[in-house]
């Protein structure tokens, strides 16, 4: 077993990771201690002192922020004042944006519950809410399949000529135009072709399901409500590749959501799918941090490592867990496979407006009436997506900005919302689709306020293995905060593009070389936000 998921298990029985434990364990399995200790103290998931009765964590990152994560916070810990066995954290973004201000007590998520409940909660006055998956899942326009029985027929079809299936499929998936939906945005058949001519055994599958960037929470519905896609869709790419072992990577704030891939691994197990193809399929829950997204880094997770980005050259599709030939592809993509195969190109590419191909899930919150998860065509314009699916801008304020495409996704203004949610006209518009993640902002926000907080979750979360990241990131939220207390003078701004231009060019992977992107959008689109903190000269 990975030593990572070993040390998971051992939390779970003794509650945290005490010297004691270590010891013994090292002792046990002959793995230096110097080891355990690189480990457990690079991800936060790991305690290294004992437990309180109960802890609360609340979500300090942008959307929560915008619903006021401040003032609740501070309501919880008022609260609790009196309670010494219980502890108030914040923790960057719990993937339930559009639920803020997202809390947990004991990791259960607590949904729109408010501070006097999630208070009464920790005390033990008021029950948690079982942490289960829905027992009604959503019918959604990207499952092919009518009812349970018919699930993975997509798959059993291509058993019955897997040698013709791995030459037709990523043809399939090229022709239909589907690319990484986790933000990189890679043709997925190119990306199939190559791990399936690659040299090396035994060749892997993973799917990304650590889903960590503020705004960003698509994945984990799809998890929750449509594990059989994505199911079918990591086994459809082990039948490609010829690879013998798939892993579900797994945030471990999604404590449901893995739930639901437990039970569909046991099912396809159950019915000799894993058999039949000569698959070992497992879930790999991470002990957490929002650098293990980066596809590399959690190759390192995967190998029982600190999560550190590696430099690229070579790439997992050649060289990737233990050396060996990676198929990655995050959630959104692998669901979105059996359609594919199930209709055609043409008839994937249909479903897209405005010259977009196919469907699109997107994380939708912020200033709207009616955050959440949606799957429209590609190409559907943020102001459609305001109108139609989100209910329209909350109280009816009046729009202001957005951020099409996650934390690292620059800010536009509203004369931008007619652009189509799609990877080139996001491009040509100044920010990218990214993750899918839309955040809607409304007259009346402090924009600068809101870039500085997702720069500061980029510090947050920064691994600090290089130079460039760890120490550009924590100067840029030096002076942004300067900036935002009213302590800097205008001449200081000038620092911010040649801190950008080092942070890209020199930081080892996508962290580094985005961390600035809130701030540089919010002084190009609203100077007159940045201006009204700065200090005039000389006072």
């Amino acid at each position: 077993m990975n030593l990572l998921q070993q040390l998971n298990d051992l939390q779970t029985t003794h509650g945290w990771l005490s010297d004691e434990t270590l010891r013994a364990f090292a002792a046990e399995t002959q793995v230096p201690l110097f080891r355990l200790q690189e480990v457990t103290s690079f991800y936060p998931h790991y305690r290294r002192t004992p437990p309180p009765r109960a802890h609360v964590t609340v979500c300090r990152d942008v959307a929560c922020r915008m619903a006021g994560a401040p003032e609740y916070t501070q309501a919880l810990r008022d609260g609790l004042a009196d309670a010494d066995d219980v502890e108030v954290h914040e923790v960057s973004c719990l993937g339930r944006c559009e639920h803020a201000p997202a809390a947990c007590v004991d990791d259960v998520p607590l949904e729109r519950w408010s501070a006097a409940d999630v208070v009464a909660a920790a005390l033990g006055a008021k029950a948690l809410p079982a942490d289960e998956p829905t027992a009604t899942p959503r019918a959604w326009p990207s499952d092919p399949y009518t009812s349970r029985e018919e699930h993975y027929g997509v798959l059993r079809g291509l058993l019955e000529d897997r040698a013709q299936a791995r030459l037709d499929v990523p043809e399939v998936l090229q022709s239909a135009g589907l690319r990484g939906m986790g933000g990189a945005a890679f043709p997925a058949g190119l990306k199939w072709r190559f791990v399936r001519e690659a040299q090396g055994e035994p060749k892997w599958v993973v799917c990304n399901a650590d889903e960590s960037e503020p705004g960003t929470f698509k994945d984990r519905v799809i998890l929750e409500e449509l594990p059989h896609l994505v199911i079918e869709g990591v086994l459809t790419g082990a039948l490609v590749a010829g690879a013998s072992v798939a892993v579900v990577y797994i945030r471990h704030e999604y404590t449901r959501e893995a739930k639901a891939i437990r039970r569909e691994i046991e099912r396809v197990r159950e019915a000799g799918l894993l058999d039949t193809l000569g698959v070992d399929l497992s879930l790999f829950v991470s002990p957490g941090g929002y650098i293990l997204g980066e596809e590399t880094a959690l190759i390192e997770a995967l190998e029982g490592n600190r999560g550190e980005p590696r430099n690229k050259p070579p790439y997992p599709t050649n060289h990737g867990v233990h050396g060996k030939p990676t198929l990655m592809n995050n959630v959104e993509t692998f669901s979105f496979v059996p359609l594919i195969l199930s209709e055609g190109a043409d008839a994937w590419k249909a479903h897209g407006t405005n010259e977009g191909t196919g469907w699109k899930f997107l994380s939708l919150c912020g200033d709207v009436a009616k955050p959440g998860v949606y799957c429209v065509p590609m190409g559907t314009t943020v102001a459609d997506l305001i109108e139609q699916q989100g209910g329209g801008m909350r109280d009816g304020l009046a729009l202001r900005a957005f951020c099409p495409g996650g934390a690292s996704a620059p800010f536009l203004p509203a004369t931008k919302a007619d652009t189509p949610l799609d990877f080139t006209p996001m491009e040509q518009a100044g920010s990218m689709l990214g993750s899918g993640a839309v955040v809607i902002v409304a007259e009346g926000r402090d924009m600068f306020d809101l870039a500085t907080n997702l720069v500061s979750f980029f510090r947050n979360e920064s691994c600090g293995k290089c130079v460039p990241c760890r120490v550009g990131s924590e100067k840029a939220v030096v002076l942004l905060e300067r900036i935002l207390e009213g302590q800097a003078e205008g001449s200081e701004l000038d620092l911010l593009p040649e801190l950008d231009e080092a942070l890209r060019l020199t930081s080892i992977c996508g962290l580094g070389q985005v961390v600035l992107n809130p701030a540089t959008s919010v002084i190009k689109h609203f100077p007159e936000d940045v201006q009204k903190h700065l200090r005039t000269p000389g006072a």
